[in-house]
């Protein structure tokens, strides 16, 4: 069921109603509860009882780490959260993956063996709600939060159908308080929570999908092309993916606000970005984060010498790579990301008390941006072979257009605009950027986001491509 789709819109109507009538903040909670498992199953129902499982796991190993006294109990029950979660998502995503490699690496020592195939389906949303329910035993675990939620509250933080299939990641410290205490939007929040579902759609259906997503297609699927063109694609390929993920964040927030729950921002003009690390500050934030505190830290952080810190952020990037898919081209996109922060902290250590001037500040953005978009092809590529031919596309001026000039002109003058508006709003929110806009201009920003969506909509319903994660 997706966001940008008649059906949804329909489930969205009839939940909100209900809502809103029920009495009683018990009876409301059940209802977002049955709701979240409804549109879960509109993908694959079976997977549903994988959800409940972990879910019901998570929930009782909690409270037992919660209630005991006993360290070395504890860590073991920690340990047993981390496996069986862990276990599954290894299962389900890269089951495929180990065993192809496997394979690989016997026929490489001599030994042919071929294992039969295990058609993994891969269950839509479990590395989200797998990172958004560990945060909760971990954090009990630490003592940093208490383990003693409500069942109903608990299934509910890691279920709520907004966050569950594409994040934002939310941790039962940003989302369980809501759920306890009896909440519904008002007037405001139900306002801009609509207002943020436009947007999200809009920047969704008709930039990721209408705007970027022809050209990048035509291009990563052709046997050659020029440089005007495979440009226009990798450029292209920046903004479908952040217009993509960035609206289904939007969307989450604002339907999420609907119903009265704040989630974190996940999204922060990452393409103004002053260097690497303010990128991943901006960048899927809350994946960010996640890695950091549960990941990055716990491995030591920066506080055992520079060599390990290296270390440290090679490996948080590596997996934070595999995260993303089974494939070693992710790895690899994961890995580039690693060794620029390693170069630009090393880079920063030689020279840490220099001001940057405001040239100095516009070339350093430029620059990661030129590299982000660089590093995006093998993130899009399905293959080694495809990533290079895209790469040498963009030094190639001798071949002819293979689509018309239209749709390229229209990529390339999108994808300034973004750029422009990411720069002139880096440093302010999105409500505050829109809170400066009087009502009339409110009015007609909505108002033209949903007659262009409407012009735009031809029956292609896209998935956001973060379901694919």
């Amino acid at each position: 069921m997706l966001f940008n789709s008649l059906t949804f819109l329909i489930f969205f109507v009839i939940v909100f109603a209900l809502h809103r009538l029920m009495p009683g903040w018990s009876a409301k909670k059940l209802l977002l509860l049955v709701a979240s498992y409804v549109f879960y199953a509109a993908w694959n129902p079976p997977y549903v009882f994988i959800l409940l499982f972990s879910t019901s796991l998570d929930w009782w190993l909690a409270r037992l780490i919660w209630k005991s006294t006993d360290d070395r109990k504890r860590g073991w029950l920690l340990v047993l959260s981390l496996a069986s979660n862990l276990s599954l998502l290894g299962f389900f995503k890269y089951g495929n993956f180990l065993l192809d490699n496997a394979r690989l690496l016997l026929d490489a020592l001599g030994v042919h063996y071929n294992p039969p195939s295990l058609d993994i389906v891969l269950p839509i949303g479990i590395s989200f709600y797998t990172f958004a329910s560990l945060s909760y035993t971990i954090d009990v675990y630490r003592r940093e939060v208490e383990g003693d939620a409500e069942y109903l509250d608990y299934a509910l933080f890691v279920s709520f159908f907004p966050h569950l299939v594409a994040g934002p990641i939310v941790r039962a410290r940003q989302l369980l308080p809501q759920i306890r205490a009896p909440r519904a939007a008002n007037r405001d929040q139900l306002g801009w929570g609509l207002t943020l579902t436009v947007l999200g759609l809009f920047t969704k259906t008709v930039l990721a999908d209408s705007l970027f997503a022809p050209v990048v297609d035509a291009v990563y699927t052709a046997h050659a092309a020029g440089a005007v063109e495979s440009w226009a694609a990798v450029l292209g390929f920046s903004g479908q993916i952040y217009c993509d993920f960035a609206g289904y964040s939007l969307c989450a927030i604002g339907l999420a606000l609907c119903f009265g729950f704040e989630f974190p921002d996940n999204f922060r003009y990452p393409y103004a970005a002053r260097g690497f690390s303010d990128f991943w500050r901006r960048w899927h934030m809350t994946l960010s984060s996640w890695l950091r505190d549960y990941l990055y830290v716990p491995l030591g952080g920066n506080r055992k010498g520079e060599l390990r810190t290296y270390l440290n952020l090679m490996l948080t990037m590596l997996i934070g790579g595999l995260w993303h898919g089974a494939s070693w081209m992710f790895v690899l996109w994961g890995g580039l990301h690693g060794l620029y922060l390693a170069v630009e902290r090393g880079l920063r250590g030689a020279e840490r008390t220099a001001a940057l001037s405001r040239r100095m500040d516009w070339a350093l953005s430029a620059l990661t941006f030129v590299v982000v978009t660089l590093t995006w092809i093998p993130f899009r590529a399905k293959s080694p072979h495809m990533a290079a031919k895209v790469t040498e596309g963009l030094l190639d001026f001798h071949v002819p257009l293979s689509q018309g000039t239209a749709p390229i002109l229209l990529c390339y003058l999108g994808m300034g605009f973004l750029l422009f508006w990411q720069f002139a709003n880096r440093d302010i929110s999105l409500e505050e950027r829109f809170g400066r806009f009087g009502t009339a201009a409110q009015v007609l920003v909505v108002g033209a986001c949903l007659v262009t969506m409407f012009l735009c909509s031809g029956g292609d319903e896209r998935a956001f491509i973060y379901f694919q994660f």
